[in-house]
């Protein structure tokens, strides 16, 4: 009886684990063929053990994870992962034999196991406008300081949800920006769902038109430690765009792609974190849907593209705070985005013209005579720039009274001639100078605006002038001190707009003259792949004191304070919409500057990267965006400058700029070649550069007639509209001093008045028609063979004016 008792037993046991593998072999295999797009993606669960002596068992079920799907569990840089590191970790061990090394270039060895331990929602309760809950964790994570318990915050707001992971106990730095507060919580048919999973947890969002999975958090655990925050997301396809600023294609490498976000001043290179940080991305849908996502967050942070299609946010401070936009097409995306963080500036009109510069004219002669070159060669340039060699020993607010002394002539000559002048300033401010031999900086350590150590001593850092200190942008008493230093430049130099550079902010120290300490702020338990390994490579300490925080919470934000600040200033000074170009940038800097893309090379490649970077730039809310036209460092060639100059045309900011002591970018043979285009077909002949305006100036162009294209769409039809305005005056907008055409006047002002309409090119136009008339006036035309209606209006003796009461054009 005992020996068939066992015998059923161990049936019955069998029995029960054939039926179990079976179902767990069912399970894994529907989930190896779900698609991540409709439905949360999480790997089949583990059999977690340990061994006698207390040391981890890794469970059968890693290997049944897919490479794509593994989330790395070693992410640090520079580290050779042995299976003793990983399962110290607790986590999964796998060396993949076509990678030379583990992590941030390929397929993670180390990574996570699908229940390793993260938070559980252990409350959810109703707001007026979403809902707040509460999160614990139970087990300690491998950073330090983990914080266990945090508060959830989901605010559904119309196209889009905001979510908000603080620590209830302690407030922590966050990013300080103006986003909107919604007072009430979205429609009841929002075009969203979000699912909550309670343990291990996660978030779900889903398009209620599509059921497509936007935002799934539950793939891989939560981290939030710290100095160490961590969260990932499941992708619905492999389309993302955004994620700036890096030199990259303008779709995004998703194969094991790591993009590291640090401010820094290097010239524009692959797979390093450049001048600017900009964590938000616009994704495609498979069906032609789009979303975004933003992080704001401006701590020290990597964003992990993996094949899944998923990806991962690693930061090093700050909070969790992050916006899904629903879209449903790419420009309602970036709308929703921007306002969110603020639509960028109308620019001023003579910004969209033609921009000329070098470091190394040496002398104000020398500038003024290129001024001249152009002129009498009658080639379009509206503005002269000077790099910082017209400074007295690379000092800001201050000119060389020797090499310079026709500097505030010149500028009047531009003056004279509907032109333009933008010089540059540094950040960098000289701290070696005998006292009350330079007020700039003698003021500025009276007002206590400076960074400061972490002792509270002005930091010493170096750069241009020799050694320098850093004005502290986020207090806003450097903005009045700042103002004042412009104000009372611009009484001896009357210049028109302000090119803010190194303001990453950059330091050709490490850090400080003395050094920094060795503390966590400066070595954190987590270093993204920041170019020099540390935090302070060629910039101020991180733990550098400033108004608000710490520079390690407000590093990359620089530029944008800088950028506001000087904004701020030029508003007061000129009366006319500021004119700012900054090298770094931030989320909300469309507000307050444009943007280049920073020290290119005169490289067909670099040619190549300019457009994606000008596509990139205006997702991310900064449409002023251009990049130095022949290449700022080596010497170009008359072929390659000549295409950059046909494609920099189409730049919002066209500016050519070149580096000192190199070849003048703007070659005689060059200047040979400019012919004014009056034809109606354009051939990109390396010998011809089109110029479509028959003036050197925008503000001169403005009052010639426009040349008006139409392009049909399948069924015939066609819409567009213009803004107009003095192209000068603040705030036109809001003062309703403007006109607003689309087709018919929408709204009308004087201003429509200086608009006429000298030529129409309506495309697509499948069948030659036999005429057409223009309020009711016939025209002649002419009809081409590629579908395309080509005439002049001349309606008695004026040309069509876009103030009439409206624009009637039939073709029949």
């Amino acid at each position: 009886i005992p020996r068939c008792s066992i015998t059923i037993a161990l049936l019955t046991l069998g029995g029960l684990i054939v039926v179990l593998s079976g179902v767990w072999l069912l399970g894994t295999i529907f989930w190896l063929h779900k698609p991540p797009s409709t439905e949360p993606h999480r790997p089949p669960p583990p059999a977690v053990g340990r061994s006698p002596n207390g040391t981890w068992l890794q469970p059968e079920s890693c290997s049944q994870i897919p490479e794509a799907w593994r989330f790395d569990c070693y992410p640090e840089r520079g580290v050779v992962v042995t299976a003793e590191m990983c399962h110290a970790r607790n986590c999964c061990f796998i060396q993949n034999s076509q990678a030379k090394t583990s992590g941030w270039n390929g397929v993670p060895w180390c990574f996570y196991t699908p229940e390793y331990p993260s938070y559980e929602l252990v409350s959810i309760t109703d707001t007026e406008i979403g809902k707040v809950g509460k999160l614990l964790r139970n087990k300690k994570t491998y950073y330090p300081k983990d914080i266990d318990a945090l508060q959830l915050e989901v605010l559904y707001e119309d196209n889009r949800l905001h979510v908000k992971i603080t620590d209830p106990a302690e407030k922590r730095y966050e990013v300080p920006i103006d986003v909107p507060v919604v007072p009430k919580t979205a429609s009841s048919n929002p075009s969203y769902t979000v699912d909550f999973i309670k343990e291990p947890f996660g978030l779900i969002v889903k398009r209620t038109q599509t059921g497509t999975v936007l935002l799934n958090t539950s793939i891989a655990p939560l981290f939030y430690a710290d100095q160490f925050l961590q969260m990932s997301t499941s992708l619905p396809s492999r389309f993302i765009y955004g994620l700036g600023e890096h030199r990259s294609n303008f779709l995004h490498d998703l194969q094991w792609n790591t993009l590291t976000m640090w401010a820094r001043d290097v010239p524009p290179m692959e797979l390093t974190n450049l001048y600017g940080v900009h964590p938000f991305y616009l994704s495609m849908e498979s069906d032609g849907m789009a979303h975004g996502f933003f992080m704001l967050n401006s701590n020290a942070m990597d964003v992990a593209l993996q094949p899944a299609p998923a990806l991962t946010w690693r930061m090093i401070g700050g909070i969790l705070d992050f916006y899904v936009f629903l879209g449903p097409d790419p420009s309602s995306v970036i709308a929703q985005y921007l306002d969110v963080v603020g639509k960028p500036a109308m620019p001023i009109y003579w910004a969209l013209g033609y921009h000329l510069c070098r470091w190394g004219y040496k002398s104000s002669d020398k500038t003024w005579n290129v001024v001249k070159e152009m002129r009498n060669y009658g080639i379009p340039q509206d503005v002269q720039w000077n790099d910082i060699d017209y400074m007295d020993s690379a000092l800001d607010f201050t000119y060389d009274t020797m090499n310079f002394s026709t500097l505030p002539d010149l500028v009047k000559d531009l003056h004279k001639h509907d032109q333009h002048y933008v010089m540059i300033l540094d950040p960098g401010i000289s701290n070696s100078l005998p006292s009350g031999s330079y007020w700039p900086f003698d003021e500025g350590k009276k007002r206590g605006i400076f960074i400061n150590d972490s002792n509270g001593d002005i930091l010493t850092g170096k750069v241009w002038p020799g050694l320098t200190a850093f004005p502290d942008f986020s207090n806003p008493d450097t903005h009045e001190w700042w103002y004042q230093n412009l104000k009372s430049f611009h009484e001896k130099v009357p210049f028109d707009g302000v090119w803010i550079d190194m303001n990453e902010p950059s330091n050709f120290f490490d850090g400080s003259l003395n050094g920094c300490p060795e503390n966590e702020l400066e070595n954190p338990p987590y270093t993204p792949g920041i170019l020099g390994g540390t935090l302070k490579a060629k910039t101020v300490c991180a733990s550098a004191r400033q108004k608000i925080s710490t520079h390690y919470n407000i590093h990359s934000l620089y530029g944008l304070m800088e950028a506001k600040a000087t904004e701020s200033a030029l508003r007061k000074i000129t009366d006319k919409r500021p004119f700012v170009i900054s090298r770094s940038t931030f989320p909300s800097q469309g507000k307050y500057s444009g943007h280049w893309l920073g020290d290119n090379r005169s490289q067909w490649k670099d040619l190549a990267t300019s457009i994606p970077g000008m596509l990139t730039f205006n997702i991310l809310g900064i449409p002023l965006i251009g990049a130095d036209i022949c290449g700022f460092g080596g010497s170009t060639t008359e072929e390659l400058c000549v295409r950059w100059t046909q494609l920099g045309a189409f730049y919002p900011f066209s500016r050519n700029h070149n580096s000192i002591d190199e070849q003048e970018n703007f070659l005689p043979s060059v200047l040979n070649t400019l012919t004014i285009a009056g034809h109606s077909n354009y051939k990109a002949n390396l010998d011809d550069i089109n110029f479509l305006r028959p003036n050197t100036t925008l503000w001169v162009s403005s009052g010639q007639p426009l040349n008006l294209i139409v392009s049909l769409s399948e069924d015939g039809l066609a819409k567009g509209d213009l803004y107009w305005d003095d192209g000068e005056t603040l705030d036109t907008y809001e003062k309703d001093q403007y006109a607003y055409i689309y087709f018919t006047v929408l709204h009308n002002h004087e201003e429509a008045a200086y608009i006429t309409v000298e030529t129409v090119s309506f495309y697509g136009v499948k069948v030659e028609p036999e005429n057409v008339t223009v309020n009711s006036q016939e025209a002649a035309f002419t009809y081409h063979d590629n579908q395309v209606i080509y005439f002049n209006i001349v309606l008695g003796s004026y040309w069509l004016q876009i103030s009439d009461d409206f624009v009637h054009f039939v073709i029949r």
